[in-house]
């Protein structure tokens, strides 16, 4: 796409949905955010590749459950026309079948109409990254089993850091505690994400927690 936007810049974003009361809410929550900023919005997919190349859009939030949509067509079409254009799925559906499908065609992430607006954040915010994982935020019974997480898939040094990062260390000092290079932590810590599907440090931290892969260490205040 013609002329990237640096990192200083706010993350271009078109927003596609038939439901104008809801698309207007998002857009609206997107618009709150300093390093997010809408740039168009529309109730349909038609003409999407030239609206993003108009717009220089980084990012399309894509509505799957649109009159006269194919969202596997759409999302195919838009990753061959503009590759570096990444496109989220939202959707009220967790069909497994068609997340699968969506992924293949080039779909970014695809998330539930029910998450919680700070993994959808997360989501947009993540494809800036040197090394972007694929985020799916679905019921758990809609989760196709190809990417649930696969806690007992860390190592232990990758637990090691997350234990770390549980108590609340930098990379720099986690780097200077294993005696590795700040490079390598954060080799680790993309790896941890993409394994437990987490958006966050505190979300990997949390998840970690819940599958008993690590324990939070008490803080002072925890300490009757």
């Amino acid at each position: 796409m013609a002329n990237p936007a640096s990192e200083a810049d706010p993350i271009r974003i078109i927003a596609v949905d038939d439901h104008s009361l809801l698309r207007n809410a998002l857009c609206e929550l997107l618009d709150l955010q300093g390093d997010l900023r809408v740039v168009a919005q529309t109730d349909s997919s038609a003409a999407l590749v030239e609206l993003a190349l108009e717009h220089r859009a980084e990012v399309v939030l894509l509505d799957v459950e649109m009159p006269n949509h194919h969202a596997p067509t759409v999302v195919g079409e838009l990753s061959r026309a503009l590759p570096d254009l990444q496109v989220l799925i939202l959707s009220m559906h967790g069909d497994p079948q068609l997340i699968q499908e969506l992924l293949r065609q080039g779909a970014r992430s695809y998330l539930h109409k029910s998450t919680h607006h700070e993994t959808l954040l997360a989501a947009i915010r993540n494809i800036r990254n040197v090394d972007p994982h694929t985020i799916i935020a679905v019921p758990q019974q809609g989760r196709p089993s190809a990417f649930a997480p696969a806690p007992s898939g860390l190592s232990p040094r990758e637990r090691e850091v997350l234990t770390l990062v549980a108590h609340a260390m930098s990379n720099r000092q986690i780097a200077s505690e294993l005696g590795v290079a700040e490079g390598t932590v954060k080799r680790h810590l993309r790896n941890i994400f993409e394994k437990l599907e987490a958006v966050s440090r505190v979300d990997a931290v949390n998840k970690a927690i819940d599958a008993q892969l690590i324990v939070r260490r008490p803080s002072l205040g925890d300490v009757g």
